[in-house]
């Protein structure tokens, strides 16, 4: 689905037309009729239109192409794949990046490809506009990491334009900024001669010469600004001399220079860590297609520089005109105390078909400028690893918002993602003194030895049989902290938030809710906690601090010894009707639990039912500060006296019946959207480099692990700063568990290492023993049934 924003085009664009240079309002005029029909449309738009319109821009061998548009669904693939198409016809297109900022990941497409030229909007003061959309991109997550975006700004506030009828008006947006870099597109595709156009201008060189030609502000960050304020002089100096050649944008990453290299430069590396992901664009101006035939290599500027091992994924085939140049950084285990920068730089060489009229292939060597900050390794309490394999976001899924309060944004769609949405959160934790790390692969594929705490926030995916054994080790046995903020789940509401979507003519049901309620209950099984299925709102507070519950869940077990905090809400879900309508009659609204806290094994666990108050996409109040409380006592154990007051302790423990909790739909196949159901478990390219195609850590004990070809099959016990002797790991079975397992302590703290390896060799002997006397008893009634034939034949014999 795409959302077309008109209001600001036509009167923007209205005066542009030089030389061969055409723009979108000069398609026929029943293409205006078209758009004149959208706003009566409510500015809904059908893919199908947009695909008439870029077959008439090829059709007529337009030059510039603006599209002042955007919608979240960059898996769209016939408007995307169009897209490709109309710059692979030498079709410059620029696009608005989308207005909906000031929140971090919500870039529009088409804007948000690398073969597109991307425009946010500035005020005349050179601060970007509060409407502009940022990056990064979210195409690559959870396995990698977002391009930057945009490629450029413009001005886009209060910009004086001509009226559709008569007079002027004042237009803001990114709509009419990405009109104004067209301007400046045409203006430059002027200066070279018509004969030469088509030999030196396509989409990437004219990319390459508005980014490199571009002013950096003083302040915002490269998500932001991308390259800075175009700039018309200097993008003019670069073409009139320009030969044709291949680039990376960004051309240099600099730790040091913060702001605009944020979030990079606010977190040092560290050997230990998990590899740092920076991904770059390849713009090849040579042609519309190029190869990269050999790696790319990593130029140390001086012997520090070795301590950097850098992994590379990339496009082996560049099309069109661009690609992606993905750094996997990590420190080697020599420079766990190092401190200081390590400079150099990243070559790779493309190489692309001969021009019309040479001989030779034309190859040209792109240059990556890096200056990183390293530190000595954290304190392991301090170290925080972030969920990003089990979130889901839109697309390609029906993900519907966290905060049901929210009525004009239906969709989860800005990525979860520690520098998207989470991008506050993330600042604040860095402020405290935490380091806090992306995992996006399961959760076998990391150290848990390594981390204070597992920070899993507003995850809707399903787990593997494996990380739900290994988390449960982890926690109990290795001492990790488990931090899990949840969210709303309800089958009915679900059910009720059902649509019919015009553009793709079929109804449009959510796939899970604002959390995946039942898979997170699987995962905290073993500790006896699970949620529940109601949708809590209201205002609290909790140690002095005023907070706001929207559309959280609530907590329905608990171990006993565990510490509840529980406080009066008004139930919104479908199920709560019927009770909300007794409470407004006069009655008290009843507590839920919302906040748990637990020692369990060498552990620790915190579960909260809300996610909203660390989510800057719809935030109403935040709980930044309860946060750090929970990362205290989960990595460090610092009981903060309010949390774990003696009034809130539990005597008995809380406990639902299975039937009353959240079971999964059966109308919908999530296997389509998950990344386990179905799937394969395998550490992907975003973890530690000696888990690269493996199963994970210590999972040999399951098994051999499944071998990727290309990398080697590797025998893993431990991480590398490993500081805690596990040769002898136990990572036993778990079944499912009555109800009185779950009164008592002995199947989570009293869990001992003597029960753990009674548990190892008792249930192989018990399996012995019962085959030996099954075999028994078959060949005791073998044997009489030969001693019965026996007799028979006898006594036939003698008749």
């Amino acid at each position: 689905m795409i959302i077309l924003d008109t209001e600001h085009l036509w009167p923007v664009l209205s005066p542009v037309k030089m030389l061969s240079v055409l723009v979108l309002h000069l398609i026929p005029r029943f293409m205006r009729f078209v758009f004149s029909r959208m706003r009566s449309l409510l500015q809904v738009s059908y893919t199908s239109w947009f695909l008439d319109a870029f077959n008439y821009a090829i059709a007529t061998n337009m030059d510039v192409l603006n599209l002042s548009i955007g919608g979240p669904d960059y898996l769209d693939l016939p408007f995307v794949e169009k897209v490709w198409e109309i710059t692979a016809n030498n079709i410059i297109m620029v696009s608005a990046i989308g207005n909906d900022g000031p929140l971090y990941g919500t870039l529009n497409n088409p804007a948000d490809q690398s073969d597109v030229i991307g425009v946010g909007g500035i005020d005349y003061s050179d601060h970007i506009a509060s409407f502009s959309s940022r990056g990064m991109s979210t195409w690559e997550i959870p396995h990698g990491y977002g391009r930057v975006k945009p490629d450029v700004v413009a001005y886009g506030r209060e910009i004086m334009g001509s009226k559709i009828s008569t007079g002027c008006k004042s237009l803001s947006g990114t709509s009419v900024a990405s009109p104004v870099v067209a301007g400046v597109v045409c203006l430059l595709v002027s200066i070279i001669p018509e004969n030469k156009r088509k030999e030196i201008l396509n989409p990437a060189s004219m990319k390459q010469a508005l980014v490199e030609g571009a002013a950096k502000l003083t302040g915002p960050n490269m998500y932001e600004q991308g390259a800075g304020r175009v700039d018309l002089l200097e993008s003019y100096e670069i073409l009139k001399s320009y030969q044709p050649r291949a680039s990376i944008f960004p051309s240099v990453l600099d730790y040091t220079d913060c702001p605009y290299s944020w979030p990079f430069c606010l977190q040092p590396l560290y050997a230990g860590a998990m590899p740092v992901i920076f991904n770059a664009t390849v713009l090849n101006g040579m042609g519309v297609i190029g190869y990269v035939r050999s790696p790319p290599i990593w130029h140390p500027s001086n012997e520090e520089g070795n301590l950097l091992s850098i992994r590379f994924t990339y496009s082996e085939v560049i099309w069109p005109w661009t690609g992606y140049l993905a750094l996997h950084m990590q420190i080697k285990e020599e420079g766990a105390h190092f401190s200081g920068v390590i400079e150099g730089n990243v070559t790779v060489r493309v190489h692309s078909p001969p021009a019309q009229g040479e001989r030779a292939v034309r190859t040209s060597t792109c240059v990556l400028k890096l200056k990183l900050n390293v530190v000595p390794t954290p304190p392991r309490s301090k170290r925080v690893l972030w969920d990003q394999f089990h979130s889901i976001k839109y697309p390609p899924g029906y993900i519907p918002r966290d905060s049901l309060d929210v009525r004009n944004d239906i969709l989860d769609w800005h990525g979860d993602h520690l520098h998207t949405n989470f991008h506050i959160m993330f600042n604040m934790l860095r402020d405290a003194g935490y380091y806090i790390e992306t995992l996006g692969s399961p959760l076998t594929c990391f150290d848990a030895s390594q981390y204070g705490t597992l920070l899993m926030v507003d995850l809707e995916d399903e787990y593997f049989q494996e990380e739900i054994e290994k988390l449960r080790d982890d926690v109990i046995n290795t001492g990790l902290g488990l931090a899990v903020f949840a969210e709303w789940y309800n089958v009915d509401t679900m059910v009720k938030m059902r649509f019919f979507d015009d553009n793709t003519r079929s109804w449009w049901t959510p796939v899970t809710g604002g959390a995946n309620i039942p898979a997170l209950n699987d995962l905290l099984a073993p500790f006896g906690i699970a949620f529940g299925d109601k949708i809590l709102n209201g205002d609290f507070s909790i140690d002095d601090e005023q907070s706001r519950y929207a559309s959280g869940t609530d907590i329905v077990r608990f171990p006993r010894g565990g510490y509840v905090h529980s406080f009066p809400f008004l139930d919104s879900s479908e199920s709560g009707a019927t009770q909300n309508l007794l409470l407004n009659s006069g009655m008290n609204k009843a507590d839920s639990p919302i906040l748990g806290l637990l020692e369990v094994g060498e552990g620790r666990i915190a579960v909260y039912g809300d996610s909203n108050c660390l989510d800057s996409s719809h935030m109403v109040t935040n709980c930044y500060r309860l946060l750090r409380k929970i990362l205290d006592f989960t990595g460090s154990n610092i009981k903060d006296p309010v949390l774990f007051s003696k009034s809130v302790k539990q005597d008995m423990p809380l406990y639902e019946d299975d039937n009353h909790l959240s079971s999964r739909r059966t109308d919908v196949n999530f296997s389509v959207y998950s990344a386990v159901l179905g799937k394969d478990l395998i550490c992907r390219t975003d973890s530690r480099f000696e888990v690269w195609g493996t199963k994970g850590y210590n999972l040999h004990i399951r098994g051999r692990n499944r071998k990727l070809p290309g990398y080697h099959v590797i025998g893993l016990g431990r991480g590398l700063n490993s500081t805690i002797d596990t040769s002898n790991s136990r990572r036993p079975k778990f079944t499912e568990k009555n109800k009185g397992d779950y009164f008592g302590n002995r199947y989570l703290g009293e869990l001992d290492v003597p029960e753990l390896v009674a548990s190892q060799w008792l249930v192989p002997a018990v399996i012995a023993i019962t085959g030996f006397v099954l075999f028994f008893s078959i060949w005791r009634i073998r044997q009489k049934r030969r001693r019965r034939r026996r007799s028979m034949s006898g006594r036939l014999a003698n008749l």
